[in-house]
């Protein structure tokens, strides 16, 4: 069986589809499984015939990564040049190249336009997707309809691809890449230094913490004798430098790549962070968590799999608008109460 996954981003929605991916491959280590992405989250994907490979280490009995292959899908920089001749060469070899690999069955993970597009382009006989998808639009290019009652979107996940395959998921622990040289770059940054990883950032405006609270946590911490790091792009440079300024000096910024972040994170004595990539990628990694959210609901989206405390004001609305103001009942969290609930996890 070949079996093709499109979920092209983001980090977090990556991390929540992995456990559907790790039981398929316990249960049928035999089967060929490609996954169509955006280049920038690949790094998170275990790879057949990575030489960095983590299995060799500490991976499942069969000896196999998580997927044999990923497939570029360059979205972000398709959005921003739509029409371009380099645009359409590549969604063209995008389309040839799914073609030739002659997919049984294709799974859309993200429920979007976007990606039953992708999807679609692969011709396998079984297309499938969620019966109520993310952009409603998206459901009508699959060849079926699952129905997902799951509370959790890790749960959804092995409910959909478990029915598109005709078997029975159940959430499977992940492995995540290990890179060697990502190593050593995380033990010159850190060593053997206890601390905490703050990640300040969020997909919109809604969600993000403000980030003077973030650098009083850190200060709360660092009297008590952990000092933080704030996890940053270099596009994010500005949010993580207002933690550090409010810091009191117990915590630095730390640009990183995304296997950068993954070697950071395992190092961890706790992770502080809205619903973010980080706080799923600590969740993946198995590291305590405290997790602050406001408009997004944690029953589906909260961190799966390891030790955490969510705090979540009562008041808090759920909603997906992507508003830039922060959520009122996020607001009503104070510092206080995110540094105990950190302390309480680290012991």
């Amino acid at each position: 069986m070949r079996v093709l996954i499109v979920r092209i981003g983001a980090m977090g929605d990556v991390l929540h589809a992995m456990p559907a991916v790790a039981a398929l491959r316990e249960l049928h280590p035999e089967w060929f499984i490609g996954w169509a992405i955006e280049p920038r989250w690949s790094d998170l994907l275990q790879i057949a015939g990575d030489p960095n490979d983590l299995q060799q280490i500490e991976g499942r009995h069969d000896g196999r990564a998580l997927v044999d292959r990923w497939y570029s899908v360059a979205a972000g920089a398709w959005k921003k040049r739509p029409i371009s001749l380099k645009t359409r060469s590549e969604v063209h070899v995008l389309r040839d190249v799914l073609r030739g690999e002659r997919f049984d069955v294709c799974v859309d993970m993200q429920g979007s336009l976007k990606s039953a597009l992708v999807g679609r382009m692969a011709g396998a006989a079984v297309f499938a997707g969620a019966a109520n998808p993310r952009e409603r639009v998206a459901r009508w290019l699959y060849k079926q309809q699952v129905e997902v009652r799951s509370a959790h979107v890790v749960q959804q996940g092995c409910e959909l691809l478990g029915e598109a395959v005709g078997e029975v998921l159940r959430p499977a622990r992940v492995t995540l890449p290990m890179d060697e040289m990502d190593e050593r770059w995380a033990y010159e940054a850190v060593g053997h230094e206890r601390f905490c990883l703050i990640s300040a950032g969020g997909g919109w405006g809604a969600k993000i913490w403000l980030a003077e609270r973030f650098g009083q946590v850190a200060a709360e911490l660092g009297r008590a004798g952990v000092r933080s790091v704030v996890n940053t792009s270099p596009t994010g440079l500005r949010e993580a430098e207002r933690v550090v300024e409010a810091s009191e000096g117990y915590a630095r910024a730390l640009p990183c790549s995304v296997g950068q972040l993954i070697a950071l994170t395992r190092r961890a004595a706790v992770v502080v962070a809205g619903d973010t990539g980080p706080l799923h990628l600590a969740a993946a990694l198995m590291r305590p968590v405290v997790a602050i959210f406001g408009p997004t609901d944690p029953a589906r989206n909260g961190p799966y799999g390891t030790r955490s405390r969510v705090l979540r004001d009562a008041g808090s609305v759920t909603s997906h608008k992507r508003v830039s103001e922060v959520e009122a009942g996020m607001l009503r969290i104070e510092a206080g109460e995110v540094a105990q609930a950190a302390m309480e996890m680290l012991g």
